[in-house]
């Protein structure tokens, strides 16, 4: 209903725009906004913030000086309404919730949303405090499995994804009922509680960690296993402010690619920038150890975002499937060898 409303929003600011606009020529933006989320998951954006790579190849592109406003957002749909009330450029988030987004919007003029860019995949743990819960096929209905978003969030659709693999494709929802909503800071302290009904938690960096250093927890299954190492988290930009900020949007990528190189080339000195960076207090050497695990990847260009469209289309999430992944993002990563 909420995106219904923004859309009808959208839709009247578009042509009142439209209207006072019409023919004329616009400079590129001086002024970007990007979000950016808690976890691992958003490392490229907090180097590119801490280093000020966009700032420096904005420049380059002879864009001058830019002002790079930073937004802590965390949660699909909170992001999807600061994007549909245009008060955010760019924004980090689960692929799962670009996906839908990008399939409704697609083809709504100045509400249609494009990928800008690929960002992380890590691995995703089921871990539990329940001895007896080894497999997915031994949870029963009063073993509930705590993540951030029932049904819709990357966790929950991760999950679905694995379920559809042990269980066939038409029982990927089998899990569902024994999800419940909850943020992973407190999904983390009734697990290692363990006095609720949380026997489980489908969890991501850095929490699966301390998990599993906690006395009577162990891990069920490790979401590459699965599913292999996919792109979990993309940004994503309205397709109007790419369309006009042509050069904006290529700084943007070249900032990530930056961002990324040096994670691959410094693995200590990004490690150092997430904990000073974090607002949660944070050991350096345990998050080099996260970025080190060989399920961390950092990379501009998506890997596997067609699992999640073709998944989600046959699960009915999306109608509209994209024919290939770079459908869904900016022409400048079309040649790159995504999936």
């Amino acid at each position: 209903m909420m995106l219904r409303t923004l859309f009808r929003t959208a839709f009247v600011a578009a042509a009142i725009g439209a209207s006072l606009g019409a023919g004329s020529a616009q400079a590129e933006v001086k002024e970007v906004r990007v979000s950016k989320g808690f976890g691992i998951l958003y490392l490229p954006l907090v180097v590119m913030q801490d280093q000020q790579f966009l700032e420096k190849r904005a420049k380059e592109a002879g864009l001058g000086d830019i002002k790079v406003t930073w937004l802590m957002l965390d949660g699909g749909n909170v992001i999807n309404d600061a994007m549909m009330a245009g008060t955010l450029d760019f924004a980090g988030t689960g692929a799962p919730g670009f996906i839908t987004l990008w399939a409704k919007a697609k083809g709504i003029p100045n509400v249609e949303v494009v990928g800008v860019s690929g960002m992380s995949s890590v691995s995703l743990w089921l871990m539990s405090n329940k001895p007896e819960l080894k497999s997915l096929k031994d949870f029963t209905g009063t073993d509930k499995i705590a993540l951030p978003g029932i049904k819709t969030s990357l966790a929950a659709v991760v999950l679905q994804m694995i379920a559809a693999k042990e269980f066939g494709p038409e029982n990927y929802a089998k899990m569902d009922p024994m999800t419940v909503s909850l943020p992973h800071p407190e999904a983390l302290a009734a697990l290692i509680g363990g006095k609720t009904e949380i026997k489980a938690h489908f969890t991501s960096p850095p929490f699966q960690y301390l998990e599993a250093k906690a006395a009577g927890v162990h891990r069920v299954l490790n979401s590459v296993d699965y599913l292999g190492n996919l792109t979990l988290d993309v940004t994503f930009a309205p397709k109007k402010f790419v369309d006009a900020n042509p050069k904006m949007t290529q700084a943007f990528i070249d900032a990530m690619d930056d961002s990324n190189a040096l994670i691959a080339k410094d693995k200590k000195l990004a490690a150092e920038i997430f904990a000073r960076s974090s607002k949660v207090k944070v050991d350096a050497a345990e998050v080099q150890e996260m970025i080190e695990d060989k399920d961390a990847r950092f990379t501009t260009t998506p890997e596997g975002v067609m699992q999640f469209a073709e998944f989600m289309h046959k699960a009915g999430s999306i109608k509209l499937k994209p024919a290939k992944w770079s459908d869904m993002f900016v022409p400048q990563l079309v040649s790159r060898p995504g999936s």
